[in-house]
């Protein structure tokens, strides 16, 4: 055998992590002030994503639309500025914000079939329908931010319903 005769093939698991965060940014989240609950989870998040040297990519979803809030990129260390500006108002269109991280992960999974992709769901769960799961990621996990006297648990029941582990928001504030 000779030098030439080898060959780097990284390996599947090498391939990183990227982290989709879907942000309901609802009024019911700015109503509870769950949304700078949010904020200050993301905030967190982006700083523990940076020193993982992971991916991070943000959609935000309200008033009858998603945006993208973070195009999929290696995570930086600030992030205050552009977290900071994320308004909230209207609507929960949950299966808008689904729809946009199922495009953008899709262009992404082509690029990188290595890339391991997590979903993030951070919402109050004051939508109405309950999407499918989407097709490019290797894990979910829904952040619940659901609170007071009668809960209707749809972030459970979508924990559920995608196969995702279930976190209630205020066991996680908890920690920090």
């Amino acid at each position: 055998m000779r030098l030439e005769h080898l060959r780097f093939r990284p390996r599947a698991d090498q391939g990183g992590v990227l982290h989709c965060l879907l942000l309901d940014c609802s009024g019911s989240m700015l109503k509870r002030r769950n949304l700078a609950l949010a904020k200050g989870l993301l905030l967190h998040w982006t700083r523990q994503i940076y020193r993982q040297r992971g991916e991070l990519m943000v959609i935000g979803f309200a008033g009858g639309q998603a945006r993208l809030l973070q195009a999929p990129h290696k995570a930086v260390a600030f992030n205050e500025v552009w977290i900071g500006a994320i308004g909230g108002g209207g609507g929960t269109p949950l299966p808008a914000g689904v729809a946009l991280a199922e495009q953008v992960l899709s262009q992404v999974r082509r690029r990188a079939p290595g890339l391991r992709i997590g979903l993030w769901l951070i919402s109050d769960g004051r939508f109405s329908e309950l999407p499918a799961r989407p097709a490019h990621v290797d894990f979910c996990v829904v952040v619940d931010f659901e609170s007071g006297p009668l809960p209707i648990g749809r972030g459970e029941r979508l924990a559920r319903h995608w196969d995702a582990e279930h976190i209630r928001a205020a066991e996680l504030l908890g920690q920090l």
